[in-house]
C-alpha cells in the first residue's frame, strides 16, 4: 500500500505533513470567527504544528550532518544511510554499512539495538 523510503525521507514527510495540517487547523479557525476563543485555540494548535514541523526539520538537518554517505551501487548517485541498513534515497535500494548483513534479506529489524546475529560469534583465540 505504502512506498517504502529511506528513515531521512520518513522524517521529511512527517514534517512536511505537520505544515500542511498546521496550515489547515489554521484555517478552519476562519470558520469559528463569531466564537473568538475557539478561533484563537484553533490557530494556536495550528502555529505549534508549525513550529513542530521547523524543530523536525532542524532535526533532521543535524541528524545528516552525521550520517555515512555513500554512492548507492544500483542508481551511481550520492545518499545517506541512517542507522545499519537502510534505502537509498533515489532509488529506494536497499544498502547496509554492515558487511555481516550484506547479501540477506532488507528487514528494519537490523538497526534495533536488540537486534543480535543468528550465527554465534566465536571468542576463542
Amino acid at each position: 500500500m505504502f512506498k517504502r523510503s529511506s528513515k531521512v525521507n520518513k522524517f521529511r514527510n512527517f514534517a512536511l505533513l505537520l505544515v500542511f495540517a498546521g496550515i489547515v487547523i489554521m484555517y478552519l479557525a476562519l470558520l469559528f470567527r463569531a466564537h473568538p476563543f475557539i478561533m484563537t485555540l484553533f490557530m494556536c494548535i495550528g502555529f505549534i504544528a508549525v513550529l513542530l514541523s521547523s524543530g523536525v526539520y532542524l532535526w533532521v538537518g543535524l541528524l545528516s550532518t552525521k550520517i555515512v554517505p555513500v554512492v548507492c551501487p544500483n542508481c551511481s548517485k550520492p545518499t545517506k544511510v541512517l542507522g545499519r541498513v537502510d534505502l537509498c534515497m533515489h532509488c529506494n535500494e536497499p544498502l547496509t554499512v554492515d558487511p555481516d548483513l550484506e547479501g540477506k534479506e532488507f528487514d528494519k529489524k537490523y538497526n534495533r539495538a536488540s537486534y543480535k546475529s543468528e550465527e554465534p560469534k566465536d571468542h576463542s583465540q
